[in-house]
């Protein structure tokens, strides 16, 4: 197994700064044991090395840490990475020894993963987990929380969160991921409790690298995605592999063509939405029919004894429940598969704004570079700057929770309007 750093990508800067801090927290480990075997009472200290310890004001550990950058950036990798690191028997993150591989896994005891279903993270999976991060180290050393998508916190999510940060309980650490510092992703009592890992888009050469090596990958494959995709390494590896993803990427991509006249723009808008919803679909489609059967195998569904018709009736409401969430991870995979189309039309819109200013840049999508410098010469640039504006305030639109149907068609009409 490959060191727990090696998939992220592009980002050494930040894995120098995760390495240290795992190794101070690896000698806050050593400096409590030898406390207990010396004094044989518990350390309650050791939640945390204080900033600078060794010497180094770059290598302290704490508990409760923020990674940030744009989508593809690495922020959950880096927060897995780090968190085997912490489990690592060595203080490494080696990658081989149990603590790296269960955690790498997802099977380690004193790893909680949240990851949204739904559009948020409540208040009562925040409680709950905080309560279970409370707990002692089954394994001696660290109780870690990774909260994917931490922007994604309710408020009053938020508000228990804090007072887990505010008052940690001795060897628990935080993890969050978020895109950015902003107030409207992470609260600024919580931001000023944390210590921040900046992570950078990696470069299209570094993922296709990975691709290749890792992945199996032809190189020339590996490089068209990387670039395609900008970098985003999960996008890239799916677009590389999944024919189906390369043919969504291709009827976005023929979106400009499409657009002859406002019937054309409104039809153009159906096929978009339709296709994200058919792609959401499929992708929960699975886990939605295996939780649904397990919840009914759990009530004793099929039963035909003395309480049958009873418990029946007891599981409607536990049924509802379930298809409420089904519902609203639905709701977010529709919305994330429409913005990965958003984000590919961006591109096309960006290489036509790059070719019209003359700009000594290489075109994201080199399959539509001929398209893209015909709507350049088309349009010039303030048209190709226009529409690329029109497809980033969709996405907006969209975050601020504006129907999707809406803001594509206005969107659409943007775009055919020029």
């Amino acid at each position: 197994m490959p060191d727990a750093f090696a998939d992220l990508v592009g980002q050494d800067e930040a894995v120098d700064t995760l390495r240290r801090a795992a190794a101070a927290a690896a000698a806050v480990l050593r400096t409590a044991g030898e406390r207990e075997a010396a004094t044989t009472a518990p350390a309650e200290d050791a939640g945390a090395a204080p900033a600078g310890a060794g010497g180094d004001p770059g290598a302290g550990m704490t508990h409760a840490w923020i990674f940030t950058g744009p989508p593809g950036s690495g922020r959950s990798v880096a927060a897995r990475a780090f968190a085997s690191a912490l489990q690592c028997v060595h203080g490494t993150g080696c990658g081989q020894c149990p603590g790296c591989h269960t955690t790498q896994a997802g099977t380690h005891a004193d790893v909680r993963l949240v990851v949204p279903d739904g559009l948020s993270i409540g208040v009562n999976e925040m409680r709950a987990l905080v309560l279970r991060a409370a707990s002692t180290p089954s394994g001696g050393r660290w109780q870690i929380v990774i909260i994917e998508d931490a922007d994604r916190l309710t408020e009053a999510a938020g508000n228990a969160l804090l007072k887990a940060v505010e008052e940690p309980p001795p060897r628990t650490v935080f993890l969050l991921c978020a895109p950015s510092t902003h107030p409207d992703d992470i609260s600024v009592t919580i931001r000023s409790r944390c210590r921040v890992v900046p992570l950078r888009q990696p470069p299209p050469d570094a993922v296709a690298e990975v691709l290749a090596r890792r992945d199996g990958i032809a190189p020339d494959v590996a490089r068209w995605a990387a670039a395609a995709t900008q970098g985003h390494v999960g996008r890239a590896r799916r677009l590389a592999n999944d024919p189906q993803a390369r043919a969504r990427r291709e009827a976005v991509l023929a979106v400009p063509r499409r657009l002859t006249g406002v019937g054309a723009a409104f039809d153009a808008a159906s096929a978009l939405i339709e296709a994200a919803e058919a792609e959401a679909e499929a992708s929960v489609a699975e886990i939605d029919a295996a939780e649904r059967a397990a919840l009914e195998t759990a009530l004793g569904a099929g039963g035909t004894g003395r309480g049958a018709a009873g418990a029946a009736r007891g599981a409607a409401g536990q049924l509802k429940d379930l298809e409420r969430r089904q519902k609203s991870r639905a709701t977010r995979a529709q919305r994330d598969a429409l913005d990965r189309a958003l984000v590919d039309l961006a591109a096309f819109y960006r290489d036509a704004l790059t070719m019209a200013l003359g700009a000594p840049v290489a075109p994201v999508h080199t399959d539509t570079a001929e398209l893209a410098g015909a709507g350049a010469r088309s349009w010039q640039a303030e048209g190709a700057l226009r529409r690329l504006e029109a497809v980033l305030a969709c996405r907006t639109a969209i975050e601020t929770n504006v129907k999707p149907r809406i803001a594509v068609e206005a969107m659409m009409l943007a775009l055919w309007k020029g």
